[in-house]
């Protein structure tokens, strides 16, 4: 392990922010446009309600999103990233990158359009 300055690791500091296995799913969908609780579990069948919530709460209190609850409707609650959630553009693009470059299963054309996909979506250069 990296020994820093008081003992912490930044690699091992962040990594404790993203210690659930939804945590870096849910900030993926944040970006792309998924802001509601049923959003969240599309395509992920094993995602329970209970660690859902869980993870929306820990992603909360860490500061990577917030929650807005509608006045007129108190029913209905969006999430969406902060400033500092917003940083994570980065990494989410790099570890599509990483994987698409590992995978040899995408053909050219779609490993193409998917790094368009990200990098606008991401708002990386």
């Amino acid at each position: 392990m990296v020994k820093l300055e008081g003992g912490i690791c930044p690699v091992d500091q962040s990594l404790k922010l993203f210690s659930k296995k939804w945590h870096i799913q849910i900030i993926r969908d944040l970006f792309f446009g998924k802001s509601r609780f049923k959003d969240f579990k599309e395509d992920k069948a094993d995602l329970s309600n209970k660690v859902l919530t869980e993870c929306l709460k820990d992603l909360e209190s860490n500061g990577l999103i917030y929650k807005k609850t509608f006045e007129d409707n108190s029913k209905l609650t969006e999430y969406f990233l902060t400033e500092e959630g917003k940083q994570m553009n980065k990494i989410i693009y790099e570890l599509a990158m990483f994987t698409l470059n590992k995978e040899d299963s995408y053909s050219d054309d779609k490993r193409n359009e998917i790094v368009d996909l990200f990098k606008t979506t991401l708002n990386v250069d």
